[in-house]
C-alpha cells in the first residue's frame, strides 16, 4: 500500500507532488508481528498497574494458540505433500492396472498375455524376440520383421500353435536382429505399499516393487 507525498524543491520548500509515493509498511500482519506487539505490550506495561494474573494467562494462551496453529498448518501441508502421486493417494488408484517398466523379464497378465516394448537404436531388416524360460529353452519366438529405429511393441497370448497354454511363468526377453537401447515389459499392479518411514509408495507387481515414477506408461 502507498500514499501520495511531498518533495523538497531547490529552495528547501516542501511542495505537493502527486507522482511521489511513500510506502506505509506491510498490508497485513503475520504471526511474528503479532508476537512482537504482544511481547512489547507486556514489557512496557505500567509497573503501578501491572497486568493481573487472569489477563496474563489469557495473553500467554494467545501466544501458545498462535504458535500451535502455525505448527498445525505446517503439519497439514506435509501430510498433503505425502498424499500426492508419490505417496498413497494417487498410487492406490493404480491397483489392477498395468504399467510398462524397464525390464528384460516378461510375466503374464490376468488373461495370460505377455507384452512389452523394445527400443531399437537403428533400423533393422529382421527383428525377432525370444521368450526364454528358466532352463534356457525358447518358449516362443515373436517375429517382428523389418522395423525402423524407435519403440516397437510385442505380445504373445501364452499359447502354442495348438491353442494350449505354453507358459504361465516369467520369461526372459532376448532381442535378435537389432541393437536395443531399452527393453521394457508390462506388469499388473497388485498392491501399493506405503512405508511407515514416510518414503515414496511402492507399486507391487509380479516383476517386483517399483516407484510410480518408474512407470513408462500406464493402462
Amino acid at each position: 500500500m502507498t500514499t501520495t507525498s511531498t518533495v523538497t524543491d531547490s529552495a528547501g520548500l516542501s511542495v505537493y507532488n502527486p507522482t511521489a509515493t511513500t510506502g506505509t509498511g506491510k498490508s497485513e500482519m503475520g504471526q511474528s508481528d503479532f508476537l512482537t506487539l504482544l511481547t512489547a505490550q507486556m514489557q512496557y506495561q505500567d509497573p503501578f498497574e501491572p497486568v493481573d494474573n487472569s489477563e496474563m494467562v489469557s495473553q500467554m494462551a494467545t501466544i501458545t494458540n498462535s504458535s500451535g496453529i502455525a505448527e498445525m498448518n505446517s503439519t497439514l501441508k506435509s501430510l498433503a505433500s505425502e498424499l500426492t502421486g508419490t505417496r498413497l493417494g494417487d498410487a492406490a488408484s493404480w491397483i489392477g492396472k498395468s504399467m510398462l517398466v524397464q525390464s528384460n523379464v516378461a510375466v503374464p497378465d490376468s488373461g495370460g498375455y505377455y507384452a512389452g516394448q523394445i527400443t531399437l537404436s537403428s533400423a533393422s531388416d529382421a527383428v525377432s524376440v525370444d521368450l526364454v524360460d528358466g532352463d534356457g529353452n525358447v518358449v516362443k519366438t515373436i517375429d517382428l520383421g523389418a522395423q525402423s529405429a524407435g519403440d516397437v511393441s510385442f505380445y504373445w497370448d501364452g499359447k502354442d500353435d495348438t491353442g494350449e497354454t505354453a507358459s504361465t511363468s516369467s520369461l526372459q526377453v532376448k532381442v535378435n536382429g537389432g541393437t536395443t537401447s531399452k527393453v521394457a515389459t508390462w506388469a499388473t499392479i497388485a498392491a501399493v505399499q506405503s512405508p511407515a518411514d514416510g518414503s515414496s509408495s511402492k507399486l507391487i507387481t509380479a516383476l517386483g516393487s517399483y516407484s510410480p515414477s518408474d512407470a513408462i506408461s500406464l493402462m
